[in-house]
């Protein structure tokens, strides 16, 4: 097998070292010009990318990806290193901790720095789930000139609980921005827009089509009321009794003397 092969060429082989292994084999020996066998982390000036852009640059790493950063001071006589990005800034959460030799819990191997990225511009800034654990030599270390960091980048974890939260938090952005857009528009702005000949024009469109339709929808009661006496019932009279034309029935010819006793 070649030693020079990369991380494609050996089949389940992952990269996951321990904090003792990243200090006391890898940093050490960068800083003291160790070389080894595979090259599987990168020199890279972190700070002049955004953290979404580091897993593309880095050689190794599926959820973690490692690189050796010199340090970029502010000043040249030493100081704050400057970790701002073109589009956010890395903040440290916490103070230091010490990183312990496992077989001997008394000598400090190294030190190390946790930090968030965020979007913006300090001390302002929208946080984000990019962190990074930053580790270097112990002060007491002899170092040489070039002063290099080594530097882990991941994604923390985000529940389902916080991503709720992101997309209600942004249901109500959106919603409070429309009713501004609609409380912007002035009396005097609607003023002109009912002045405007075009919506006077469709105005009165609508206000013709409207009268049309209640004119179309009025005539059947206008035919029903000019027909009215037409659809009146005949009057019923007991007049059809007196009529000689009508046929009379034997019944009512027994009835006859008495009816002229009655008449007379």
């Amino acid at each position: 097998m070649n030693p020079n092969s990369s991380e494609l060429d050996l089949p389940g082989f992952r990269f996951h070292p321990t904090e003792e292994e990243l200090l006391d084999f890898y940093l050490k020996g960068v800083l003291y010009g160790k070389k080894f066998n595979f090259d599987i982390i990168g020199t890279l000036n972190i700070y002049r990318h955004d953290p979404w852009e580091l897993p593309g640059l880095a050689k190794i790493g599926e959820r973690e990806w490692y690189f050796f950063v010199p340090r970029d001071r502010k000043h040249a006589n030493g100081g704050r290193p400057n970790r701002t990005t073109e589009n956010g800034f890395w903040k440290a959460t916490g103070s230091d901790r010490r990183i312990l030799n496992v077989k001997d819990p008394k000598r400090v191997i190294g030190l190390k720095k946790t930090l968030v990225f965020y979007k913006g511009r300090a001390p302002q800034g929208c946080k984000t789930d990019w962190v990074m654990n930053e580790y270097r030599m112990p002060d007491s270390c002899p170092l040489p000139k070039e002063d290099i960091v080594l530097c882990k980048i991941y994604r923390k974890a985000t529940s389902l609980r916080v991503l709720e939260q992101r997309a209600m938090e942004e249901d109500l952005r959106m919603a409070q921005f429309s009713i501004s857009t609609m409380d912007s528009v002035s009396s005097s702005e609607q003023e002109k827009l009912l002045t405007n000949p075009h919506v006077k024009e469709e105005i009165s469109i609508d206000q013709n089509k409207n009268e049309k339709e209640n004119e179309v929808s009025s005539e059947p009661m206008v035919w029903m009321k000019e027909n009215l006496a037409e659809l009146q019932l005949p009057k019923y009279s007991l007049d059809w009794m007196q009529d000689p034309f009508l046929l009379r029935s034997p019944w009512l010819d027994n009835w006859t003397p008495y009816a002229n006793i009655l008449n007379f």
